[in-house]
Order: structure tokens, then C-alpha cells, then sequence
């Protein structure tokens, strides 16, 4: 066996590892016991000390070192192995244990007090997981910026500047539509009544299958905060139910079918190999944005979605299809980033990634971020926080040690504007098939120039070969702007 052989067959196994810790991962926040939550700890921290060990075997530098990739394809795999090597290889194997476990354990903690709205009880464990991300953070920069040294585990080759000046070039152009919209004279009905958890469900599955879910390899559970999990064959979704809300639960589970989708998408050849994953999660979330907001909110999906939920409910307060496009693109001030208009989602983001840079770096204390996050919220939305449930509380990234994540939705939305652009030009009757209940010429195109590839192309490179042009926020500012201005009369 070569050099490229035996490296392949040692990260085979590595792979293999990495999506049994994920599959804990998805049982912990589904149907595991309440009462087993230090057991999952330990159980987390030892599969990653056994991963650390194998991240930084020696032999992985003697076999990068000696293999002779023959294609594209051997020479991207030795190039993500090499880079997973080097920054495994910076983070002591002390510091990987003790952030899996306590990262474990903070999840329960986040969601007791989430339920029972006591961020007290949440923040000490929160300033645990922040001392062990920035002692992490400084150990991958290696003189560099720390919270670049997170962000390249979510979104590689980008930095946290580069990002500040597409997030300064948006504000302005989404702070004046949310403006023009909610100064409109004209604002859409709210949808009312009492929907039942279980036709919620059944037709969330409805939903899912239209845009081509694969059930085979796929299942949908509850969680507290909804989620994909999975590879290959074998990619979950979760959802969750509000009786008063059936489009948190609808929506939610077409974003993350979008996400499963990537997954179950890409080129099988791939499984078990650094490439049979998304490639970033900027490329994963333009997948499930696009599923669920260029697709599933336009106006051919939503007027097949009226009949069906006219159906299921019996009847809605909604009496016309054009009336309930408008409903579902309903734009208000609302707390709650996954359940936020398209206006108004990237401002929360920007928040947030404001909040988190400042904590890495120090400039922010976990003691002060309740009133930190009320404060800037008041001067980007104009609401006061009312419960630390919607304000500070809502998001389980932090939790989980997910530092650096959050910039990714935002940039996710930037690509689905590109990427819906290239679509509708390239299938010109996807609203036809939209209007019948069937997102697949849409998922088709997706897959051929996205999905597929996996982690064989640089994210920038992946878009930009995909759209034909180089990666701008433009199109998807100009999509807001003229979609919300038909809607509100503007």
C-alpha cells in the first residue's frame, strides 16, 4: 500500500469515530433520558480523547508527507487531513476531553434554564465553556486572531474583517426596507387559532417529502431547538411544535431538510473521507435558507401549502392564497432569530457576531452579557427584551462551544441570493413545479452544481463556479427588496 493508501484507511476509521460522537450528539438533544446527562458526558469526552489521539497520530504527518496524490480529488483529501492535522495537533488532548465533556454537560444546563427562564442558572457554566473556547481560540491562531482560529472550523478561509465589511455593506439597505415595510400602510393579516401538534407533524413530513427528503435514510424527531444531524446514509432531521404557530414547525423542518439534504446529496464515492461532509457551514446553511426562504416562502410553494393547511386545519382565518403568501412573509419585530422574517434575519446575526467577537477577545465578560445582549437589542430591533427565553437564552450555540458559527447563517443568505439567481435562469419553471408541491427541479439543480461535491472545492470556489460570478450580497438585497415591496404596496 502507498503512502495515500494507508492514510485513507486510517481516516476511514477517523470518519467512522466522528459520526458515531455526532449520533450521541443527535440521541442527547432527542430521546435520551433526562437522568443521563454526566453519563453522556463521559461518554463524549472519551470518544473525543480517542479522536485526538488519532487527529494527531505521528503517522498521519509521515503519510501526508510521503503521499502522491494522482488527482483533484487524493489531492483535496490530503490537503483537509493535513489542515485538520496541524490544528488538532495545536490543542493539548487535556483541553479536547474537558471541552466535550463540559460542553455536554452545559447543553442540559442551557435548556433547564431556557424552560425556566434563569439565565443565573445557565452563566457559570457558560463562562466555563468561554475560558476553554478562548484557551482553544489562542491555541489554533498561534499568534494569529483568535476568533479567526474558530471561525476557520465553520467557514474556511474567511476572516472575522472580511466578514464585518459584508455585514457593514448590508445594514444599511435591510435597516431602511424593514422601515419602508413596517411603516407600510398595508400589513398582512397574522394566521390565528389552535393548530394540534400531531397535523403539525404530519404535514411538516408533507412538507419534507416535497422537497425530496430521503426517508430511507432519514427521520424526523422534537428538540428544543431544531437541527440536522448525520452523513452518508444517514441524516436526521429534528423539528419543533408551538399549537399556536404551525409555521415555526413547518419552516423549521424544510431548513433542515435542506441541511440533510447537502448530506444525503453528495457524491457517495466520498463516505468516510474529509470530503463527505458539507464543506462549510456559510454552503451548508445557503442550502437550507434557500430550501426554506427562496423556495418555500415564495409565492407558487406557499399557495400549494394554503390548500394543504386548509385542509389539515380545517379551515384557516386566511380566506385567499395571495393573502396568505403575505402572512407567511409577514414582517415583525420579533425576538426570536429562527423564527425571524428574511428583512430582518441577518440583523440578528450581526448581533450576535458582534457579541461573540467581543467575548473571545476578552471585551466582554459572561456577566455582563445579559445586559449587553438587552442593550443591543433595543438598538437594532427598537423592543426591549421581555424574557430572557427570547433574548440571551434562545440560541444553544454558545452552549455547545459553537464560537464562530453564528457569521455563517448570515454569509448562508448572502450565497442562497447568488445561487437563487443562477437557479431561476437555469430552471425557469421551477415555480410551476412549486405551485404543484414538488421543490425537485429546484433540489435537482441544487444537488448537480452544489451538493454533490462535498468538501472537494473551496466554499468561494464552489459558489462562484456554481453562479457564474463572483460571491456579492447583492442578490439577495435586491430579492428582498423587490419581493417585500410587491408584498407591502411599497
Amino acid at each position: 500500500m502507498s503512502a495515500f493508501d494507508d492514510l485513507l484507511a486510517f481516516q476511514r476509521q477517523t470518519e467512522a469515530l466522528s459520526s458515531i460522537a455526532e449520533r450521541l450528539g443527535w440521541d442527547q438533544e432527542t430521546v435520551m433520558p433526562r437522568g443521563a446527562t454526566e453519563q453522556r458526558a463521559e461518554e463524549m469526552a472519551a470518544i473525543e480523547e480517542v479522536l485526538h489521539d488519532r487527529r494527531t497520530d505521528p503517522r498521519l504527518g509521515e503519510w501526508l508527507a510521503a503521499a502522491e496524490p494522482r488527482d483533484e480529488v487524493e489531492t483535496r483529501i490530503v490537503e483537509l487531513i493535513g489542515r485538520d492535522f496541524t490544528r488538532a495537533s495545536r490543542v493539548p488532548a487535556r483541553l479536547a476531553s474537558e471541552l466535550a465533556k463540559t460542553t455536554s454537560l452545559a447543553q442540559g444546563i442551557w435548556a433547564e434554564a431556557r424552560a425556566n427562564e434563569a439565565p443565573e442558572d445557565f452563566l457559570p457554566t457558560l463562562d466555563q465553556v468561554l475560558m476553554l473556547k478562548r484557551e482553544e481560540a489562542a491555541a489554533l491562531a498561534d499568534g494569529g486572531d483568535p476568533y479567526d482560529a474558530l471561525l476557520e472550523d465553520y467557514e474556511p478561509d474567511t476572516t472575522a474583517t472580511e466578514i464585518a465589511q459584508v455585514f457593514d455593506a448590508m445594514r444599511p439597505r435591510l435597516v431602511a426596507l424593514r422601515e419602508d415595510v413596517l411603516g407600510a400602510e398595508f400589513q398582512p393579516q397574522s394566521l390565528a387559532g389552535h393548530f394540534p401538534q400531531e397535523t403539525q407533524l404530519r404535514l411538516a413530513r408533507t412538507c419534507a417529502t416535497a422537497f425530496g427528503y430521503d426517508w430511507t435514510r432519514g427521520r424526523m424527531d422534537m428538540a428544543v431547538h431544531p437541527f440536522s444531524s448525520g452523513r452518508w446514509q444517514d441524516s436526521r432531521i429534528t423539528t419543533r411544535v408551538f399549537e399556536t404557530d404551525p409555521f415555526n414547525c413547518i419552516y423549521s423542518t424544510i431548513h433542515e431538510v435542506g441541511h440533510s439534504s447537502y448530506e444525503l446529496g453528495i457524491d457517495p464515492d466520498y463516505a468516510f473521507t474529509p470530503l463527505g461532509r458539507g464543506v462549510s457551514m456559510g454552503v451548508h446553511e445557503s442550502q437550507s435558507r434557500i430550501y426554506e426562504n427562496q423556495m418555500g416562502r415564495g409565492r407558487a410553494f406557499t399557495g400549494w401549502l394554503f390548500n394543504r393547511m386548509s385542509d389539515a386545519f380545517d379551515g384557516l382565518n386566511i380566506t385567499d392564497a395571495d393573502a396568505f403568501y403575505a402572512t407567511v412573509n409577514r414582517v415583525t419585530p420579533g425576538y426570536i432569530r429562527t423564527e425571524s422574517d428574511e428583512v430582518q434575519y441577518n440583523l440578528h446575526i450581526m448581533l450576535r457576531f458582534d457579541l461573540e467577537r467581543d467575548l473571545i477577545s476578552g471585551k466582554l465578560d459572561t456577566s455582563d452579557l445579559v445586559e449587553a445582549w438587552n442593550a443591543r437589542f433595543l438598538k437594532d430591533f427598537g423592543v426591549a427584551v421581555d424574557r430572557p427565553a427570547n433574548g440571551v437564552l434562545q440560541d444553544v450555540h454558545w452552549s455547545v462551544g459553537l464560537f464562530g458559527y453564528f457569521p455563517t447563517y448570515a454569509l448562508g443568505n448572502v450565497y442562497a441570493g447568488c445561487l437563487n439567481a443562477a437557479m431561476r435562469e437555469a430552471v425557469p419553471d421551477l415555480d410551476d413545479a412549486l405551485g404543484q408541491g414538488d421543490g425537485g427541479p429546484g433540489v435537482e439543480w441544487l444537488r448537480e452544481n452544489i451538493q454533490r461535491h462535498g468538501g472537494l472545492k473551496r466554499p468561494r470556489r464552489l459558489i462562484e463556479e456554481a453562479t457564474g460570478s463572483p460571491i456579492s450580497p447583492d442578490p439577495l438585497l435586491d430579492y428582498l427588496e423587490e419581493k417585500f415591496a410587491r408584498i407591502y404596496r411599497l
